[in-house]
């Protein structure tokens, strides 16, 4: 058993990481909402081993220095035509059950089916929104909502009241009752009083409480208002609320702030909206990631701040990792090697995962640098281990070129004497 390193491997491995983490990330956003997600994660994972795979194969086949030449001798090929691409399946199948796992509700997570949407209708809304934008952004993510949710509507100046109570979108004649509702909600004068809408909203919540029923709250307004913030938000972040707020048009620096914090708190998303054309886009946004729970993009919801689901993504990781390492072992048809690249494997997932746990923001360019260090890290650090666990050669051939014959120049009692060839099995 040697410690040895091949760094064509390592630098094979790096770009077979670097492939795969560009053709994953163009997986991501081209079938993201299109396919389930646990299909879409297994794709992400499966394409991401394939490439690292075919990287250290080509490495090997180029610089046999862990395996040696009798290994690509005599089974490269194979490896090549059937192991390599069954890399991809087994990693497809691996990060497909972890994902499905992942986006169960867990930790008293609750699946999000009630929305209620807070709506600034002060007089500043004349400037901010003349054309009544905010209603229509409204509309648009209640066509797109699933007939098992709920949503109720308040809006709010100086004053706050229920506009719409909690009603359930079972079907097209449900929605146009809502569209209409909002058709006939003019703006009015007066201030603004968020915590006022805040504390209204909680009410309705309350009364119309259901314990297998998740909620989120989508807060939109143009102004600032005086508050205890603490007041607000507590019983949201205690009942996990999330409040996702939007700033339109906010010329004061008070204003974003006070939205940002009350997202902040309740595990929401702010949202800076300078133009009112923009809000459908939003709408949209928030709507799409109710439950959009994957193991590489951002935790977001009642579930952001979970301990469990941290926890899990971690776990989840060092698994696919583990996977990963194993399937090059399989590659190269070495149990030594199989044993290290796990073992290394999981060691890299378990950086890796950290790396996503801490890094996803949801900001999209970030996003994918953070995804682009977990998967080098995954195909480096699995490369490198053979430095940290011993390995072997499983295969050595025999030279029988010139190998004298068994008669010449031996007697009877040499050739019954004669050491017995191991015929324990090499592979495994």
């Amino acid at each position: 058993m040697q410690r040895k390193l091949n760094l064509m491997l390592v630098l094979f491995s790096l770009i077979g990481g670097g492939v795969g983490f560009i053709l994953g990330e163009v997986l991501l956003y081209q079938l993201s909402g299109e396919v389930p997600n646990a299909v879409l994660v297994g794709l992400y994972f499966g394409v991401l081993a394939l490439c690292i795979g075919l990287g250290a194969l080509i490495a090997e086949l180029m610089s046999p220095r862990l395996n040696g030449a009798s290994w690509r001798q005599r089974y490269a090929g194979a490896s090549w035509k059937y192991i390599a691409p069954a890399t991809l399946v087994l990693l497809f199948v691996v990060g497909l059950t972890l994902q499905f796992i992942y986006g169960l509700q867990l930790g008293g997570a609750k699946k999000v089916n009630d929305i209620v949407l807070v709506i600034d209708n002060s007089g500043s809304m004349n400037r901010t929104d003349p054309n009544n934008d905010r209603n229509e952004a409204a509309k648009r993510m209640i066509a797109q909502m699933d007939a098992d949710k709920r949503v109720a509507i308040v809006e709010f100046n100086d004053q706050a009241a229920v506009l719409q109570p909690f009603i359930q979108v079972k079907d097209q004649a449900a929605k146009d009752s809502i569209y209409a509702t909002l058709d006939a909600q003019k703006t009015t004068d007066g201030g603004t009083d968020i915590a006022r809408a805040l504390d209204e909203a909680m009410q309705h919540i309350k009364e119309q409480a259901d314990s297998m029923r998740g909620t989120m709250v989508v807060l939109l307004s143009d102004g600032v208002s005086e508050m205890n913030l603490d007041a607000a938000t507590s019983e949201y972040a205690a009942q996990h609320i999330a409040v996702n707020t939007i700033g339109l048009s906010l010329i004061e620096k008070a204003g974003s702030n006070l939205l940002q914090q009350i997202a902040e708190r309740t595990g929401g998303q702010y949202y800076d909206v300078s133009e009112a054309n923009q809000l459908s886009f939003v709408f949209q946004d928030i709507y799409e990631k109710i439950d959009n729970r994957t193991l590489i993009t951002e935790r977001t919801g009642p579930t952001a701040d979970n301990t469990y689901y941290s926890i899990l993504r971690v776990i989840a990781i060092v698994l696919i990792g583990a996977a990963i390492g194993l399937a090059l072992g399989l590659m190269f048809d070495n149990r030594y090697l199989a044993r290290s690249f796990a073992i290394g494997g999981a060691v890299a997932g378990l950086f890796a995962g950290l790396v996503l746990e801490a890094g996803l923001t949801g900001i999209i360019v970030l996003d994918s640098v953070v995804r682009l260090i977990a998967d080098l890290l995954l195909a480096g650090i699995i490369s490198v281990f053979t430095l940290v666990v011993p390995i072997k050669e499983n295969y050595t051939l025999r030279d029988n070129t010139h190998r004298p014959s068994r008669s010449a120049g031996r007697g009877a009692s040499e050739e019954f004497t004669e050491k017995p060839r191991d015929s324990r099995s090499h592979g495994f």
